[in-house]
C-alpha cells in the first residue's frame, strides 16, 4: 500500500487531534520526536500547540502521509526564521505510526520531503537524530551525511545522555557548489 501525501492541510480541530494521537503513539513506542515515554496526549499538546501555531501563522509547513484515510506519517518543514538560512530548512517531528513500521512508509515520507524540498527551491534539508536508536543509518541510506554531533545534548533519563546527531542532505544538482565569500 502506498501513501497519499498532503502538504499544508487545513489544521482543523479534528486533524490536530489526529496529529496529537500519532505523536503520542510514536513517542510511547520510543520514537525520538521530543519526548521520552510514557507520555499522554496532554503532554504532547504542550509542544504540539506552539508547533501548530508555526504552521498556521507560518512560515512552517506540514506534510502528512495517509494510508487510505488513516493518518500514518507526518513531518514539518521548519523554517529557520533567519534570512541568511532561508535556502534550507529543518525537518522536524518525522513520524511514522509504530504499527505501520516495516512497510516503507518512512522511506516514502522522506523521499516525498526531498521531492518537495527541491520543488520549493531549497538547497538542503537538515534533520537532527537522537543517537542510540540507529536512526542515523536510516538517514545515511537516504543520502544524508553526518555533519556534526552535540555530545550528550539529549538527556533521556538520569544518567542516560545521548548525542544529538546533525544530518544534512544537499539538494543542489550534482556539480553545483556553494559560493564562498
Amino acid at each position: 500500500m502506498s501513501l497519499r501525501f498532503v502538504l499544508e492541510p487545513g489544521l482543523t480541530p479534528d486533524l490536530r487531534e489526529q496529529i496529537v494521537a500519532l505523536w503520542t503513539d510514536v513517542s510511547n513506542a520510543g520514537g525520538a520526536v521530543g519526548f521520552v515515554p510514557p507520555v499522554t496526549a496532554a503532554d504532547v499538546r504542550t509542544l504540539a500547540d506552539p508547533t501548530f501555531a508555526g504552521i498556521v501563522d507560518g512560515p512552517d509547513r506540514l506534510l502528512l502521509g495517509y494510508a487510505d484515510d488513516r493518518l500514518v506519517a507526518a513531518l514539518i518543514f521548519s523554517d529557520n526564521r533567519f534570512n541568511l538560512k532561508a535556502h534550507w530548512c529543518v525537518l522536524k517531528r518525522v513520524m511514522v505510526h509504530p504499527d505501520t513500521q516495516g512497510k516503507g512508509y518512512g522511506l516514502a515520507l522522506m523521499r516525498e520531503a526531498e521531492r518537495l524540498g527541491r520543488e520549493l527551491g531549497l538547497s538542503a534539508l537538515h534533520v537532527t537524530v537522537r543517537d542510540g536508536l540507529g536512526l542515523d543509518a536510516f538517514y545515511r541510506r537516504l543520502g544524508y551525511r553526518e555533519i556534526g554531533r552535540l555530545p550528550g545534548a539529549l538527556r533521556v533519563a538520569p544518567g542516560d545522555d545521548r548525542d544529538e546527531v546533525l544530518m544534512w542532505l544537499d539538494l543542489r544538482p550534482a556539480g553545483a557548489a556553494a559560493v564562498s565569500a
